[in-house]
């Protein structure tokens, strides 16, 4: 159903502060989520209709024992099937600067840990990521959360504005290795703000080599690429299957560094730290 932007206002607005319970796809254990309409409409539907190519990207990307940081986590989607994925042998952080979104996702860990499935621990981190660590404003979107940003950021136009600025802690990638187990998947969903947060993650890349599936904003997309190449990752198109090599970042990118990546149709085995092979067009 489309609606009007008037009655997308309205809907909008009646959505704040409702809580739902939620199903993953079969896939990742059929785990039981808190979600709000309040971080986006499509999510008064069934979550395997809410993003079906996050839930592709989680199934490529994650094996038994892997470790992965979701960056932006929002209601925890990706982490949640990440951990499914991952099993009791992997561990997710989802890092989200959202009180309201990150209160939802500790419940639904919480939820999760009564029933003893045979999921990865999900450690919340209620804080914003840049290239430093500083104390920040967070831009609580006028329309769904998903759009938040740290304040003095471009954003999405989605937002349509803000309602109020949450004080946030923002923190370096980097100063996160000396507290958690190291990434070998690396998800980022910012708003535009995905260059300061590779920028606050060089030793990461340099010595972790985490596979990485990022949200890169048109006006990032140089910046960004010309960064990740000089860390030798090679750049994919995420949003096609198989993906395509590409010079310049799309809106969803997977960057896959030069020793992980996988050779045309010989696929050969990486690493267990390299999760799965990554599918892309040769050349």
């Amino acid at each position: 159903m489309i609606l009007t932007p008037k009655l997308r206002n309205l809907a909008e607005k009646l959505s704040r502060g409702v809580v739902l319970r939620r199903r993953l796809p079969a896939e990742f254990q059929r785990l039981t989520l808190y979600v709000t309409p309040e971080a986006g409409l499509r999510h008064w539907a069934s979550l395997s209709r809410v993003d079906p190519h996050l839930f592709r990207m989680a199934g490529e990307l994650v094996q038994p024992g892997a470790v992965v940081w979701d960056v932006g986590a929002n209601l925890g989607l990706f982490a949640f099937s990440a951990a499914a994925r991952a099993g009791r042998t992997g561990f997710v952080l989802a890092v989200e600067p959202d009180i309201w979104l990150a209160h939802l996702m500790s419940r639904s860990s919480r939820l999760i840990a009564r029933r003893h499935l045979p999921v990865a621990p999900v450690k919340i981190l209620c804080a914003s990521v840049s290239r430093e660590s500083r104390a920040a404003e967070l831009e609580i979107a006028e329309r769904a959360r998903a759009s938040n940003h740290v304040y003095g950021v471009s954003g999405s136009t989605q937002a349509g504005g803000h309602r109020n600025l949450q004080p946030t802690v923002s923190i370096a990638l980097d100063s996160l290795a000396t507290s958690f187990p190291v990434p070998h998947v690396l998800k980022i969903d910012v708003e535009s703000h995905e260059f300061e947060v590779l920028s606050g993650a060089l030793r990461l890349l340099e010595r972790a080599r985490p596979i990485i599936w990022c949200e890169v904003d048109p006006s990032n997309a140089e910046a960004v690429s010309e960064l990740l190449r000089s860390y030798d990752y090679r750049l994919f198109g995420a949003d096609a299957d198989p993906h395509p090599p590409i010079e310049r970042a799309w809106w969803n990118t997977l960057a896959v560094p030069e020793e992980k990546a996988v050779l045309g149709e010989a696929k050969e085995q990486v690493s267990h730290s390299a999760i799965p092979p990554v599918k892309y067009k040769p050349a």
